[in-house]
């Protein structure tokens, strides 16, 4: 192993290289394989030195090592290939150890090391299967060196955990290309037959597509997909959940039959799903449906990238670097020379830029086929509740309640509720101060009628709360979650069926009879049928009142996606399907669902942020830690001259229960974070600069690290 080479820095580190061990076997009641040392064995005759990866994610390791490949290993250690070596070798009591075993990856094969010393032998070969192929790697690194991060990290997210079953299972022959699929309800587009011939003529489109309401989106996707594999090429449809990805799965297996695409999906299993991943690699199969890890799947010649709800926060990845799934196939369709469809109900930011730039074109329909597909879209502002006396006792207006009453006449009522849980929130009935515990000063809630209060934080109960503002002893909810809800609605229509649909238990679809269904944002139901015959979106404070930079884009998206599921609005006096939002009438978002324009919303914000200077028209950078380890990181960092640095500020102290986060600061320390703004050119060179920066302090253990994101989602 080699302590540096051409593709990094030197460690700072004495180097060691391992002594040649002599070969043990110990046998145990379940014996297993164990990796193996080599003395003196011969090495390979071609190429005896690999360049490997190892599964090591610090930054400041971010480069290959050098080893040597034994002649006993030469056919197995080719590059792509898992292997285990020694790493982090040391000298203790005046004697020369080796490092422990850890896997890696053997990226490349020369005929010399520039390392001047004696290297270490490769271990073991887990697997001849190449895994790693050099179109992966190529991605890989661009992804790294887009997010300031290692590559390491950025593999383990793209290469499935090895399940040896699998590799040794054969992959199914490969389907000959389908025929090209008719427009079906792409016609309802304008450049939606278009789209679909180009894909199927070999050509790269490239599009930002606007979907109509209602259950056709699905199929249109699948009809996408089955364009471009009936080029002769491969298709990449990557989705938000599970939900939505067995939705497709069953659209493409309607229209084209088994065989010609795989789901990836977390709930397949690890073994399934490399299975799975394994015959795509093999160019088995040459379309793949998915979540977020399938955006890095090795679909062979790929010919179409799809992305579905690019605002959905679930296409970003939580692990280090925390890529987006956007830019990751956005890099996808630039490099490997494919169409690229970015779909949904809604439009973010970034697509209307994508269509601002002219790098892709608009698909959408007119507006009198939208108004036929669209529900009815009402209001309720505050000063609409203000006057309904029934909205100040029971928290839903009059023409909630009626708009609901009327529509279980004819199908399910969609109920969005922002919060989970019974009362979340708590206020003083006397002062309206907050109710906050007297341990932690977390808020408190109620869990259920008559319960005792408990801490939302640290989970205390507090019987005997009083107000410390005017010592008042009597609560009243100021945030009501999906089961307080659920139950008011129940006890106002007895006959009829209340269910409920959030985090902890998620239905996905509901019966198309009448029925009252609960449900928090992004775990709507699909109705069976012609859809919901009216949807209540509440509480649209809650969403519109977020400190955060896309809190209206988010709002929208959460209401179309609910909307959609709505039936639509008819003619005359015959409304079959209606949505009643809950929101200041004349606030941007609400007016963009109330004429259900998604991308005019978003072509306004891309404008205010432009003037601004916000993302996406800026590339922004987030750097968390100790102040002084900030500080130090910045005035090391070589930034690029447009370069601006916001701050720093306090990072929020972590909430006591919550779960921990990439990024947070650890228990009982004070961090604080700073913000980097280039112009959108100048992204590439912010990002190495400040990588860079980074890997020198840690290889010269300068102070405490620090954590890096760029292109944050929550900037405030």
């Amino acid at each position: 192993m080699s302590s540096d080479n051409e593709q990094g820095e030197p460690s700072g580190e004495a180097p060691e290289q391992l002594a040649l061990l002599r070969e043990t076997v110990r046998r145990r009641k379940s014996p297993k394989a164990k990796p193996r040392t080599w003395r003196g064995a011969e090495l390979a005759s071609e190429l005896p030195v690999a360049r490997v990866l190892v599964d090591k994610g610090l930054v400041h390791l971010d480069r290959y090592f050098d080893y040597a490949v034994p002649a006993a290993m030469d056919e197995e250690a080719q590059p792509g290939v898992r292997v285990r070596v020694r790493f982090g070798a040391g000298e203790k009591e005046g004697r020369r150890e080796g490092g422990r075993l850890i896997n890696g990856f053997v990226v490349e094969r020369v005929a010399r090391s520039d390392y001047p010393g004696a290297l270490a032998p490769i271990a073991q070969v887990l697997s001849p299967e190449r895994v790693l192929t050099p179109q992966l790697l190529r991605l890989c690194r661009a992804v790294a060196d887009r997010y300031a991060g290692s590559l390491a990290d950025v593999v383990q997210l793209a290469v499935p955990p090895r399940m040896a079953r699998a590799e040794k299972r054969p992959s199914p022959e490969p389907q000959p290309p389908p025929e090209p699929p008719a427009p079906g309800s792409w016609e309802r587009y304008a450049e939606g037959p278009a789209f679909l011939g180009a894909l199927a003529g070999g050509g790269n489109p490239r599009a930002v597509w606007t979907a109509l309401p209602g259950p056709h989106w699905p199929g249109e996707l699948a009809r996408a997909v089955g364009s471009a594999l009936a080029s002769g090429r491969g298709a990449l449809a990557v989705l938000p959940d599970g939900r939505a990805a067995q939705r497709v799965d069953a659209a493409l297996t309607s229209l084209l039959g088994e065989g010609q695409h795989v789901l990836l999906t977390a709930g397949a299993g690890p073994e399934e799903r490399y299975t799975r991943w394994l015959a795509v690699k093999r160019g088995s199969v040459r379309a793949v449906v998915g979540t977020r890890a399938a955006m890095f799947a090795p679909v062979a010649d790929l010919g179409l990238a799809v992305l579905w709800d690019d605002g959905d926060a679930a296409h970003s990845d939580d692990h280090a670097p925390q890529p987006h799934a956007r830019e990751v196939l956005l890099q996808r369709a630039v490099t490997e020379d494919a169409a690229f469809l970015l779909g949904g109900h809604s439009c973010t930011v970034e697509a209307a830029q994508i269509v601002e730039s002219g790098w892709a074109r608009p698909v959408e329909a007119d507006r009198e086929t939208l108004r036929r597909t669209a529900p009815l879209i009402r209001t309720v502002g505050e000063f609409d509740e203000a006057r309904d006396a029934a909205a100040r006792t029971a928290r839903l207006p009059s023409l909630a309640w009626n708009t609901a009453r009327k529509a279980l006449e004819r199908g399910p009522v969609l109920v969005q509720v922002p919060r989970r849980g019974y009362v979340p929130g708590l206020a003083c009935e006397q002062c309206r101060a907050p109710a906050r515990c007297a341990h932690c000063a977390g808020p408190l809630e109620a869990l259920e009628e008559g319960a005792v209060l408990r801490c939302g934080w640290c989970a205390r109960e507090a019987p005997d709360w009083h107000c410390a503002q005017c010592g008042g002893t009597r609560v009243r909810g100021r945030v009501f979650g999906a089961r307080r809800t659920a139950e008011e609605l129940g006890r106002a229509f007895p006959s009829v069926p209340v269910r409920t649909s959030g985090r902890d238990h998620v239905l996905d679809s509901v019966p198309g009879a009448p029925a009252i269904v609960v449900s928090t944002p992004g775990a709507e139901p699909v109705a069976e049928g012609p859809g919901y015959a009216a949807a209540l979106l509440l509480d649209g404070w809650a969403l519109l009142g977020r400190p955060d930079l896309r809190a209206g884009e988010e709002a929208l998206r959460r209401w179309l996606s609910a909307a959609a599921l709505v039936r639509p609005g008819g003619e005359g006096e015959e409304v079959e399907g209606t949505v009643l939002v809950v929101a200041e009438p004349a606030l941007r978002p609400v007016q963009a669902l109330v004429r259900w324009d998604p991308a005019g919303f978003a072509v306004r914000e891309l404008a205010d942020r432009a003037e601004l200077g916000f993302p996406p028209v800026a590339r922004m950078a987030s750097v968390s830690g100790r102040a002084e380890a900030v500080d130090g990181l910045l005035s090391q960092a070589r930034l690029p001259g447009d370069a601006e640095v916001l701050g720093p500020v306090p990072v929020p102290v972590i909430e006591p229960g919550r779960p921990r986060r990439p990024g947070d600061p650890p228990a009982g320390e004070e961090w604080v974070r700073a913000l980097v703004r280039v112009p959108q050119g100048s992204g590439a060179a912010m990002a190495s600069a400040l990588k860079t920066a980074h890997v020198a302090r840690l290889t010269r253990r300068e102070g405490t690290p620090v954590w890096i994101r760029v292109d944050p989602l929550d900037i405030g």
